[in-house]
């Protein structure tokens, strides 16, 4: 009988657990009842006859193609339940649960180890929490994964993050997140699915009537954070500003920018020096600044020139006004959002972080 394609992607991926299994020192591991599918369900699909360092264990396994907390959850229901219905074995050897799958998120795999429940993915990610057994090999994500959550943290997906973490409380249906993302139905769909998968948010409601809430800012804005550290950082230009002193600086950009009806939103340290201070003096400018003819004109009567170095404005290009969401106007000067600001603070250098955790702990609060 020709196997699914769902059976094929299982013997696969048991194959190279089983693999992994071998390569370690003093491990043997023989493939036991492979559960074909459509056959009764016993709460797994295979078993793992495991031994190691003379001590023995059998693994009940079930494998998945990604695995996120919410999948972890129902999985972990459904072992409870058919773990009820097993009988006790007589045997010294113990018997545990174990997942393997393709993918398994950072999130899943934190729950998994909490409940002390084993895993393996094809990025070599290995943990089995036997009683007399340990093994924790902990591997970078797999392309798939890595692809996914790495593309939820920039372009168009990243309005909608933002969006949702300045409406942090609020209740949305898709079509309201996509009109103040700036965006289309379906990219905010998109985005709120793969956020529900790592059960950062709350749904209700079914079909065009259905609404999410995110439950976990706290959590989405850190994975940000991390995303962050290893993406590249945006394009900058460095300028000099003759004859203004750096606390004018600010004053005069924004007249000049407001003159030449110039999009811009102040960022870094002087935008969070104005949410909430921190520092004594700021002697540089950065500022997100929408490209274009106007923008220019603005560079051009400031005097601005570029330099090397002993900058005291530094411009952030954005291609379009999804880039300076939620910006608000204080004393005069146009600031992006207290997120955009953390963000942009901890990538920054010097004491750049301390004064995000600052701003984040005054006036984000999550």
């Amino acid at each position: 009988m020709l196997m699914s394609d769902e059976g094929v992607m299982e013997k696969q991926l048991l194959d190279q657990f089983l693999e992994t299994l071998r390569g370690l020192p003093e491990v043997q591991a023989e493939l036991g009842s492979l559960i074909q599918p459509g056959g009764p369900d016993r709460g797994y699909d295979a078993r793992v006859d495991l031994r190691a360092g003379g001590k023995s264990a059998t693994l009940m396994v079930e494998v998945k193609k990604i695995l996120y907390p919410r999948d972890v959850r129902q999985v972990l229901w459904r072992f409870q339940e058919f773990a009820q219905g097993w009988p006790q074995s007589a045997e010294e050897r113990q018997t545990l649960f174990f997942l393997v799958a393709q993918s398994i998120s950072p999130g899943a795999k934190e729950l998994l180890r909490d409940k002390r429940v084993g895993y393996y993915d094809i990025g070599g990610s290995l943990f089995l929490p036997a009683r007399d057994i340990y093994i924790y090999v902990d591997k970078p994500l797999p392309k798939t994964l890595s692809k996914t959550i790495r593309s939820l943290f920039s372009g168009r997906r990243a309005q909608v993050l933002h969006v949702l973490l300045m409406r942090y409380g609020e209740w949305f249906g898709v079509k309201e997140i996509a009109e103040q993302a700036q965006v289309s139905p379906a990219t905010a769909s998109q985005v709120l699915t793969e956020l529900e998968r790592f059960d950062w948010v709350a749904s209700r409601g079914q079909g065009p009537t259905k609404e999410r809430d995110l439950r976990e800012p706290g959590a989405l804005l850190d994975a940000w954070v991390e995303r962050l550290a290893v993406m590249r950082s945006p394009a900058m230009r460095r300028y000099f500003v003759p004859s203004v002193r750096s606390e004018d600086l600010v004053r005069k950009f924004a007249e000049v920018f407001a003159a030449q009806k110039a999009e811009y939103a102040l960022t870094h340290e002087a935008a969070g020096q104005r949410y909430a201070p921190f520092l004594s003096t700021v002697s540089q400018v950065r500022c997100r600044v929408m490209a274009g003819a106007a923008a220019d004109r603005a560079l051009d009567t400031l005097d601005a020139h570029i330099v090397d170095r002993g900058a005291n404005l530094v411009i952030i290009e954005v291609k379009s006004s999804g880039e300076l969401l939620f910006r608000e106007l204080v004393d005069g000067a146009w600031l992006a959002s207290p997120v955009q600001v953390y963000l942009d603070l901890i990538c920054g250098e010097g004491r750049s972080r301390e004064m995000a955790k600052h701003l984040r702990q005054e006036r984000i609060g999550f």
